[in-house]
């Protein structure tokens, strides 16, 4: 019933306590266990749908017992509002039922059509009742659609065999909570309600809250797994990158590499290095993560496959674009290479799509440009080499263009000026503190890592004698 302008004396309301003191613990367990849900849902690693709309549905239907019970409705103020807010509470109700099934995978194939249309049905229920009170068709089709709906879902679960564990504790939760509504509904026809709902709707939420809770920690337990799996694979992709360059008397070369994920599709190697010559090459990989990562372990196969091209860059390229094209699933590679010979006193330079090499001498920065089309697109392209002369003290920087588009938080990218100009200012620093430094300035800027970031500084210290 609803509250009138009556007023209730305290003994009135005690009794009406003592006869509905279980319901109201009742109500105030199921809105406990729904703000608990709730909060587990959101402060979860990983966001879990199915836990919001089981804990929106617990809420739901505890404030639902609450508002309808007798000594809730005599301590509130009498008002059509209120009257309209507490009956219209009851068409939310479905709307996260409905969801919850359809996530579970409980509807057909067409779940999602189902879902939103009865949202839609329900809503326009909610927000009439509360605009201008309750109207009893609105009731009883409301609930004969809830009826028809749980009937449905209760024959359909019966007729399908259960696929797992997990579904033949809904569909016992879901018999018992339909049976107790109809139990309700029949002996109200005999003149004799009998209130049984609550309690196969507390066996039903039991029900939901075990699959939920079970599905949640499974797919923690499946993150946690593939974590452990991206952890070997981010070993076995540094194992892939060379050893530290052993510094010669004619070269010093520096690499920095920081992954954005635990596996990236950034790559670089040394294809030579000794006491003459050095040959430093660098990749980057379209996308991000394990995709990228395997299509790097096949770029560092391609250029090991190569090494007797080492002297050549445009061969060498070449070469691996062939070995590249049509394996990549439609992820392309750019790439440089630059071979330097302290005999000859000469650089060979060749990209493919790659930013340009950097030349730092006498204290001003000349982009070295010899570009082609990037690996693994098409099958059957060409590269040039670019032969310059290599003088004493040059320092020679190739990167990755995570370096140079990473953004501020005004979307303002680091960019070649800045870059180049952090060269020009650190004439006075080894090559492994110019590395350091270029990586430290790109993640002072942008404080979010967009891209993997790699870079090689290579430094030239006079031609072979003799």
């Amino acid at each position: 019933m609803y509250a009138s302008e009556a007023q209730y004396t305290a003994s009135q309301i005690l009794h009406t306590l003592r006869h509905e003191v279980f319901f109201l613990l009742l109500g105030a367990a199921f809105t406990t266990v729904g703000l608990v849900s709730a909060a587990f849902a959101l402060l979860a690693r990983k966001f879990t749908p199915l836990l919001l709309w089981f804990s929106l549905f617990s809420i739901l239907y505890g404030l639902r017992l609450w508002v309808g019970l007798d000594t809730v409705q005599m301590m509130m103020p009498s008002s059509a509002f209120l009257i309209g807010a507490r009956h219209s509470i009851q068409y939310l109700l479905p709307i996260p039922a409905i969801f919850y099934f359809e996530t579970a995978g409980f509807l057909s194939k067409y779940g999602k059509k189902i879902s939103y249309a009865l949202t839609v049905f329900y809503l326009s229920f909610f927000f009439w009742t509360l605009a201008f009170g309750p109207q009893q068709f609105f009731d009883w089709l409301g609930d004969s659609v809830l009826i028809g709906l749980g009937v449905s879902l209760t024959v359909l679960s019966l007729r399908r065999r259960a696929p797992d564990f997990d579904y033949g504790i809904l569909r016992l939760g879901l018999l018992v909570f339909v049976g107790s509504i109809l139990c309700g509904s029949i002996s109200s026809l005999l003149g004799s309600y009998l209130e049984v709902e609550p309690i196969g709707f507390a066996f039903f939420l039991a029900a939901l809250g075990y699959v939920a809770i079970r599905r949640s920690l499974r797919r923690d337990l499946q993150l946690h797994e593939i974590q452990k799996e991206l952890d070997v694979a981010r070993r076995i992709q540094m194992a892939i990158l060379p050893s530290p360059f052993q510094n010669s008397a004619r070269f010093r070369v520096a690499a920095r590499y920081v992954p954005m994920t635990s596996v990236a599709g950034d790559f670089y190697d040394f294809l030579v290095a000794d006491e003459n010559q050095a040959g430093l090459l660098i990749a980057d990989v379209s996308g991000h993560g394990v995709p990228a990562a395997l299509i790097a372990s096949m770029v560092k196969i391609a250029a090991s496959s190569l090494r007797a091209k080492a002297a050549d860059p445009a061969a060498l390229l070449t070469g691996m674009n062939g070995a590249l094209c049509g394996n990549t699933q439609n992820q392309f590679v750019t790439a440089a290479y630059v071979y330097l010979d302290a005999t000859s006193g000469f650089l060979h330079y060749s990209a493919a799509g790659h930013p340009p090499m950097l030349l730092l001498r006498n204290g001003a920065v000349t982009e070295i440009i010899e570009n082609g089309l990037v690996l693994a697109a098409f099958p059957s392209i060409s590269f040039a080499t670019l032969k310059h002369p290599l003088k004493p003290g040059d320092r020679l920087v190739l990167y990755t263009d995570g370096i140079i588009e990473a953004d501020d938080e005004n979307q303002e990218e680091f960019g070649q000026t800045r870059l180049q100009a952090l060269l020009c200012n650190a004439l006075h620093l080894s090559v492994q503190e110019i590395a350091d430094q270029i990586i430290q300035s790109v993640q002072q800027w942008s404080k979010i890592q967009g891209d993997d970031l790699t870079v090689l500084v290579c430094e030239y210290a006079g031609p072979a004698s003799g």
